[in-house]
């Protein structure tokens, strides 16, 4: 009985190879077993599918065209044109356990994930904590009394304005854009307006580096966080006069006393946590990534972002009137400038999709803010350094509204 049903090879080569059904196969085994010492328990080896069982490579003998590996005592060669990558040994690689694999997130996964007791403490927590991190760094704009957020100091702001500093620097040189000397009428000018505002500033203390671009198709001006201040000269023509350009730089100058770009830093911990988290929730869907992370950013730039900017806005309008006017330069000039910057703007967007206000109630703001203006410079003598920016850092720290 032994003998007739002995196999001519081992079990698992005759039901690789079809030669015997699989019960066949698994009869020859069970015979086979009493003469070798490997046992397998597993069925996935009865597979009518070719089974790997051993990859021994043959080194590549010089002059061969190409190399050969073994696979249960047989030479397979790989195809012709085989990278060399290609032509590496998989050792037990089963492509079948590969399509049938299980994937590592699936949004049914995620669901039961969120009903989970420990998910919804940590969530719990979480929020706590967001709720009293938030509450603890408030504070009160003097000017416009409004309540804001603000996790950043003055020496971080500073290193950020550093920062920026250097990358405007580069850009300048890679475009070829040019710095006029300090002997060019244009800085002289400028510096002029400069040495007068800074005073009233509420940050003499600072270096102050003043470069004028010749860029006369750039009408635009900015003061870095610690006292880096550009001013492309097409701007130049527009301010007219000292009194005009005194208003466009008192304008940036009181960004940094109000320390909007700190505002601004910590609003955006906020909505990137608010974005990142709808994704997150929508990347189970389609292209629910790309969709919530373009739609997303949009909502919220038009929610959040381009309000908080406005107003900001408006505040550094307010304490730029009061500072220039302490500094003498006329107040009147200020509705004139923006006048003269609605004409020179070739487009103007509706005011809900921009970061500033219109022209126009700008210009209505300033008409209220002019008797106010006035008196400061009525009581001013230009040249005292105890000045409403002063006023302003004090009011601040001690979260009380001036206006």
């Amino acid at each position: 009985m032994f003998r007739l049903l002995r196999p001519l090879a081992h079990p698992q080569t005759l039901a690789g190879l079809g030669r015997v059904s699989p019960l066949a196969a698994i009869r020859a085994r069970v015979l086979f077993t009493t003469t070798t010492t490997t046992i397998t328990t597993r069925a996935a080896t009865f597979s009518t599918r070719p089974q790997i069982l051993r990859h021994t490579p043959i080194p590549w003998a010089p002059g061969s065209r190409t190399p050969a590996s073994t696979v249960a005592g047989r030479l397979i060669f790989p195809r012709r044109g085989a990278t060399p990558h290609q032509r590496r040994p998989f050792g037990n690689y089963d492509p079948e356990k590969h399509r049938t694999a299980r994937p590592l997130y699936t949004s049914g996964g995620f669901f039961r994930m969120l009903r989970r007791p420990s998910t919804h403490m940590v969530a719990v927590i979480a929020f706590a904590g967001a709720v009293l991190f938030y509450f603890s760094h408030l504070e009160t704009v003097p000017v416009s009394g409004r309540t804001r957020f603000n996790v950043y100091s003055n020496e971080s702001i500073v290193q950020a304005g550093e920062m920026q500093y250097q990358a405007m620097l580069y850009d300048l040189e890679r475009q070829g854009a040019r710095i006029l000397p300090d002997y060019d009428p244009r800085t002289i000018r400028v510096k002029r307006v400069m040495t007068k505002l800074i005073p009233f500033s509420g940050m003499a203390d600072q270096e102050w580096e003043i470069f004028v671009v010749d860029e006369p198709r750039v009408a635009n001006a900015f003061v870095l966080p610690g006292g880096k201040v550009f001013v492309f000269s097409g701007i130049l023509p527009i301010a007219r006069n000292d009194s005009g350009l005194a208003t466009i730089l008192g304008h940036e100058i009181a960004h940094n006393l109000a320390e909007h770009v700190g505002e601004r830093m910590s609003q955006a911990i906020g909505t990137n946590l608010l974005l990142y988290s709808v994704i997150v929730l929508t990347s189970t869907v389609g292209l629910g990534i790309l969709l919530s992370g373009w739609l997303g950013s949009r909502a919220l730039e038009i929610a959040f972002g381009n309000p908080m900017s406005r107003k900001q806005e408006s505040e550094a309008d307010y304490i730029g009137l009061m500072m220039m006017a302490e500094a003498c330069y006329d107040p009147h000039e200020a509705a004139r400038f923006w006048a003269r910057m609605d004409q020179a703007a070739m487009e103007e967007v509706p005011e809900w999709l921009s970061t500033h206000p219109s022209n126009e109630n700008r210009i209505k703001k300033i008409q209220e803010w002019l008797p106010k203006a006035l008196e400061k410079r009525a009581e001013s003598d230009c040249r005292s350094t105890t000045a409403f920016a002063d006023l302003f850092k004090q009011a601040l720290m001690k979260g009380i509204v001036i206006i």
